[in-house]
């Protein structure tokens, strides 16, 4: 990557105290949602990052943001560690990173219609502009997300769905971040509507030039709209890559279950036939299993897989993958 990274995350670790015993007898175990993650986003990059519910995705979208403080580890903005700076020392820079929730309706103050709700932003950060160039700051952007001039009057329950999450994206947009984290942001919405929400988001990057760190659990979705893709595990990093390489030629048995769960879905949807994958069960990540965490589950797992935990290897490429048996799998 010529330019230099915008975000660089190193041995990222989130931990929670959960308590798992009873009232009386209360005890509590610690768990692991991040455990030694790192990545890369350079200027103008869309990463998606895929993996099952539970494997940390929305704790690595939080703690980019300096929304869940990590136990250890930097989370590098422009090269400065934010992760030791205080919540005042943040506030200049949290208008360079925003987030796009997944429930567009819920997102949204129903007291406030879409014009103050975008508007909310500028007088958070803006406080220079006056109240004329914020209005039409505000209905040009909403002129950008593709929404009509009469519903900056609207509140969030006369909106669609998709019209709610228009103006999420709005709001943030408006204060032209470097980076966007979009936390599951089309899950909610009807297919059609998806589409018109991912066509939207692209374009807005190829206008304003964002970085899109994208939560996600459908790999369609992730081909159109990422150029790298990044794989979470229990917490743990199991493959990373261009997109081409994770998602056309997969290396890690992992990464290969989710493709292959997609197409068995796909499948099942035309012969009526369930998914294969859906009664595996994940493990607990109180108690996740040593060695390489994926062994349970691995059809090709060993005693070495079970023993000791692969490294994250490049490949090549850019390519990298924890897995004892790349070599053989390629």
């Amino acid at each position: 990557m010529s330019d230099p990274a915008l975000l660089s995350v190193r041995k990222l670790h989130v931990r929670y105290r959960v308590r798992t015993g009873g009232i009386l007898r209360p005890r509590y175990a610690e768990l692991r949602a991040l455990d030694g993650v790192s990545l890369d986003l350079g200027p103008g990059e869309a990463l998606g990052v895929v993996g099952e519910s539970g494997c940390g995705k929305t704790t690595l979208a939080r703690a980019v943001l300096m929304l869940e403080r990590p136990v250890s580890g930097q989370v590098r903005w422009l090269g400065k560690n934010v992760a030791d700076l205080d919540e005042e020392s943040l506030r200049p820079l949290r208008r360079d990173f925003q987030l796009i929730f997944q429930d567009p309706l819920s997102s949204l103050n129903p007291r406030m219609t879409a014009a103050e709700a975008i508007c909310e932003a500028l007088r958070a950060f803006c406080p220079e502009m006056s109240a004329q160039e914020m209005d039409a700051a505000v209905m040009e952007m909403i002129r950008q997300v593709g929404l009509p001039p009469e519903s900056a009057g609207r509140y969030p329950h006369e909106l669609s769905g998709g019209q709610c999450q228009r103006v999420s994206i709005a709001r943030q947009v408006i204060l032209h971040p470097r980076l966007l984290v979009l936390d599951e942001p089309v899950s909610a919405l009807d297919v059609s509507v998806q589409a018109q929400i991912l066509s939207l988001l692209k374009r807005l990057q190829a206008e304003f030039g964002m970085s899109y760190l994208f939560i996600s659990h459908d790999l369609s979705v992730v081909r159109y709209l990422c150029e790298k893709v990044l794989v979470l595990y229990l917490g743990k990093v199991v493959e990373t890559g261009p997109r081409e390489r994770i998602l056309g030629a997969p290396l890690h048995p992992y990464t290969r279950a989710l493709l292959g769960s997609v197409r068995a879905t796909e499948r099942g949807r035309q012969t009526g036939s369930p998914d294969p994958y859906a009664s595996t069960e994940l493990p607990s990540p109180l108690n996740p299993p040593g060695g390489c965490r994926f062994n349970t589950r691995c059809p090709f797992a060993t005693e070495r897989c079970r023993a000791e935990e692969p490294p994250l290897l490049d490949t090549g490429t850019g390519h990298r993958v924890a897995c004892h048996y790349r070599d053989e799998l390629r």
